[in-house]
């Protein structure tokens, strides 16, 4: 059977009224990516969000999640890493299903609440190139940082 490309809400999530990503116009290149909590992003510090979902994509694919911009020139609101990198292998992985955690970083003096259901981020699938003497092999098993260990 044949996958196509999008997001699922992962089991843990799933009694949680979760919504999907959607695009608000049809020349939107990113999905809405919403908060799945209520939570305050205190000044100066990083906050892991979770957003409930995760996304399945080729194999020569990745979703990149980028902040709203909003997000960023209202709010001082920003992703940590600029540009977060959703690998294709991350889906159903045994260690948490492939859960989209979005970490923020406040750079105001002022607490920002978020409440569950704002659009906190957007994904952008993307396709990507090899070399053509690439040797990567294995499986993903983590989340956050897992190929680094």
């Amino acid at each position: 059977m044949k996958r196509n490309r999008g997001f699922e809400v992962v089991q843990a999530w799933a009694d949680k009224e979760i919504s999907l990503p959607v695009r608000k116009t049809a020349q939107s290149a990113g999905y809405d990516i919403e908060s799945a909590i209520d939570i305050d992003l205190e000044p100066g510090k990083i906050t892991i969000i979770p957003t409930g979902l995760k996304a399945y994509m080729p194999a020569d694919e990745y979703l990149a999640i980028h902040i709203r911009s909003g997000m960023a020139i209202k709010h001082g609101i920003m992703l940590i890493n600029n540009t977060g990198i959703i690998d294709a292998d991350y889906y159903n992985n045994a260690d948490n299903e492939g859960h989209i955690m979005c970490a923020l970083y406040n750079t105001t003096n002022d607490i920002f609440h978020i409440t569950k259901g704002d659009r906190i981020a957007q994904g952008i699938f993307t396709g990507y190139r090899t070399t053509d003497n690439d040797i990567a092999e294995g499986t993903r098993t983590g989340g956050i940082g897992s190929t680094g260990r």
